[in-house]
């Protein structure tokens, strides 16, 4: 389904290398996300972050919801009140990338704007939050970077 554009904003430009500081290798904290267009109806926002080289297709390194809709998303967001955090990659926190040593993986930040909160178990996975958050999404956003040691 095609939704309107989240323009998206961060500390790399889309198609280019993840900084050190948001990887696996590095502080291991969420980038700060900038927001230009985002919806007057948005009461929260949802992030995915994927490993798109990953044999396993799309593995999910993070989601997060009920993250206040505001233009700026701040930097480890995770430490913020009412942001809950499911499991991926095993945690209930940012996994960023951490591709093994001389190998360039891809990976892709999802944002959606959805016109509700969710109400969701901190134990959800990204599968039933996919299905909870349909019908409710205003609009989506990704930007994707790479990240090679």
């Amino acid at each position: 389904m095609d939704y309107e554009k989240l323009e998206i904003e961060t500390a790399f430009k889309d198609g280019n290398m993840i900084p050190i500081e948001y990887t696996g290798y590095g502080k291991n904290v969420s980038p700060e996300f900038k927001i230009r267009n985002l919806s007057t109806k948005a009461k929260s926002l949802v992030i995915i972050l994927e490993d798109l080289s990953h044999p396993i297709k799309n593995f999910t390194h993070w989601i997060a919801w009920n993250i206040k809709a505001e233009s700026i998303i701040p930097k480890n967001i995770g430490n913020i009140d009412n942001v809950v955090q499911g499991i991926a990659y095993g945690f209930h926190k940012y996994a960023g990338a951490k591709p093994p040593i001389f190998q360039k993986h891809n990976y892709r930040y999802t944002i959606y704007s959805l016109d509700n909160t969710l109400d969701l178990s901190s134990n959800t996975m990204k599968k039933k939050l996919l299905k909870a958050i349909e019908g409710h999404i205003l609009q989506k956003g990704t930007i994707t970077g790479y990240f090679k040691k």
